[in-house]
């Protein structure tokens, strides 16, 4: 069984980054201290996992965290700089703060360092999540110690219920839309204006018109979809958001 911490300070390291091309050192106290910090650990950079669920939720929460007394969410990974930087990149998940433990020290101060010999990793993270204030853990959520690389209670969304049970989450948003297309810009700028985040889908860039044709049996651009439902082009969002703010009125 892993230690729970939850009560004990974080392990004092310096973590080596890199910025503007430069070696940065980091300490644990410029982390943490007088701050509150969510840090999500995990076993690898560009891993399964990691990559499809651990961060971009919690990229995607990182706002609704902050505005409920997060000062910064941190991810941890046993892998150098240069990696956590291009991974941070590919990732799009500018919300969080990348943290490189290259020689593992972090996660073996937790007592989190484990073998991934047969996965030809070397010692990495295990899969935990924690609540730090002021360089004191005061809530952890540690992976099951059993087989393979469980994900059960580190994730985003269980950070976020502990802290605020009763947060409002963010909308799930895609926009399709078209270079050049004004009601594409249009409709960018009220979901903007409406401080909802969304991702984009650019045509001849990111999907062809078959791919749009099958999702929503339209051909034209933009096409809205929230939470599953296609709302539709700018005008048909506009009204959408009318209703809204009538409801919360």
């Amino acid at each position: 069984m892993f230690e729970n911490r939850e009560g004990k300070k974080v392990p004092q390291v310096t973590f080596r980054t890199r910025q503007n091309h430069e070696w940065a050192d980091i300490t644990t106290d410029a982390v943490f201290k007088g701050k509150t910090v969510v840090v999500f650990s995990l076993p690898g950079a560009f891993t399964p996992t990691c990559s499809s669920t651990h961060v971009p939720r919690y990229n995607q929460l990182a706002t609704t965290l902050k505005q409920h007394g997060v000062d910064e969410v941190v991810c941890i990974s046993v892998n150098d700089a240069f990696v956590m930087n291009e991974w941070q990149k590919e990732q799009k998940a500018f919300n969080i703060t990348f943290m490189p433990d290259g020689n593992g020290d972090f996660s073996r101060g937790m007592g989190m360092l484990v073998p991934k010999n047969d996965l030809g990793f070397g010692d990495r993270s295990w899969r935990y999540s924690m609540l730090v204030k002021d360089g004191v853990i005061e809530k952890m959520f540690v992976e099951p110690n059993k087989p393979g690389d469980p994900f059960e209670v580190s994730d985003a969304d269980t950070m976020l219920a502990y802290i605020a049970p009763k947060a409002a989450k963010p909308l799930n948003v895609t926009v399709f839309s078209r270079e050049g297309c004004p009601f594409c810009v249009r409709a960018k700028g009220m979901l903007r204006d409406a401080g909802i985040q969304f991702d984009e889908l650019v045509l001849n860039r990111d999907f062809n018109e078959s791919t749009i044709r099958a999702v929503s049996g339209k051909t034209t651009v933009p096409q809205v979809f929230i939470d599953g439902v296609r709302i539709g082009g700018s005008e048909e969002l506009e009204a959408y958001l009318a209703k809204q703010v009538k409801r919360v009125a």
